[in-house]
């Protein structure tokens, strides 16, 4: 059993936004995998389903960002899912849009969803980061307004085809693991 996790923030002032990538993700992996309604649970927006022979919850927290752990640790439990069968898919500023990494574990390189979750069940998860960019001045101020602004016609282009990807090779990281996900990965960036 696994446990997919798009992070987001819940409302429409954040849909398409850079912060909202995973929230994309997941609901592109929910179109292309017919999952079951997504239903209000555990602090989020959960569905179920199957990826190439596995079960699959697939959660969208609503908690927002910062408090992302709370419902990823309440599904974890409640499900009995360990942390190497929990994939997180995140922005990360530090890359650009036509670039997607995969790791287990790690620092939270400034994400203050990651560092919920790893407060909340340990770092020793999957994560599969998505590159939204960064602002040309990296002060903080132009940070904190970065990650929530909407992507220009290019970058949107790269995300859709980055989304595309990782749907693609979703069912890869979980029967194949994350080292083969990053591998697949590889290839299908450097065919773009």
């Amino acid at each position: 059993m696994f446990l997919v996790v798009g992070l987001g923030n819940p409302g429409a002032e954040y849909e398409a936004t850079r912060h909202n990538v995973g929230f994309m993700a997941a609901d592109e992996i929910h179109r292309r995998y017919n999952f079951s309604a997504f239903r209000a649970k555990f602090s989020g927006l959960i569905a179920e389903g199957n990826i190439d022979g596995k079960k699959v919850y697939l959660l969208k927290p609503q908690t927002y960002m910062n408090l992302s752990g709370n419902s990823v640790v309440q599904v974890a439990n409640f499900y009995k899912i360990l942390p190497e069968n929990i994939f997180v898919i995140h922005d990360d500023m530090d890359l650009p849009t036509t670039k997607i990494k995969a790791k287990i574990g790690g620092g939270s390189g400034g994400h203050n969803g990651i560092k919920s979750i790893d407060a909340a069940i340990t770092p020793n998860y999957n994560r599969i980061r998505i590159g939204v960019g960064h602002p040309e001045n990296q002060n903080e101020e132009n940070t904190i307004n970065h990650v929530p602004s909407r992507f220009s016609k290019q970058d949107a282009e790269n995300i859709k085809n980055d989304i595309d990807i990782v749907a693609n090779l979703i069912g890869i990281a979980l029967t194949g693991g994350i080292a083969e996900f990053s591998n697949q990965l590889g290839m299908a960036l450097h065919k773009k």
